[in-house]
């Protein structure tokens, strides 16, 4: 079993940046393909981006190509999300997951095996 901790969210205004970060408990993610979904308050579970085990390979939503940067350090057990030039319609709950497969070009929630509980990013204008 493999247990994700999400933290770095907050309230921030349109075209800050913020940092998320997803750390493992219970198993070392080295060996599982990692994502970052969002889900916002009455919508479906959205992709945002995904990396390769070995960090080699990374993939985004289109709405999120050039402004969000996904990156690991398995040493840390921990995946990151950059985040920059956020807009209002980036708030939502992100949510970082574990999964045996690298998906690309996109990726289904049902594509995940392990899931966190999600930390909150609003953003104002």
């Amino acid at each position: 079993q493999v247990q994700l901790a999400e933290s770095g969210g907050g309230l921030v205004q349109a075209g800050d940046s913020l940092r998320l970060s997803c750390t493992a408990s219970g198993r070392t993610i080295r060996n599982y393909a990692m994502g970052w979904f969002r889900q916002a308050p009455g919508k479906e579970r959205e992709f945002v981006s995904a990396i390769k085990w070995s960090g080699s390979s990374t993939n985004y939503a289109d709405s999120m190509k050039g402004r969000f940067t996904i990156s690991r350090d398995d040493a840390k057990n921990t995946v990151y999300l950059q985040m920059d030039s956020l807009k209002p319609e980036d708030t939502a709950l992100y949510v970082c997951a574990a999964s045996d497969i690298y998906c690309s070009p996109s990726c289904s929630p049902s594509m995940y095996n392990y899931w966190g509980q999600g930390t909150q990013v609003t953003v104002s204008s």
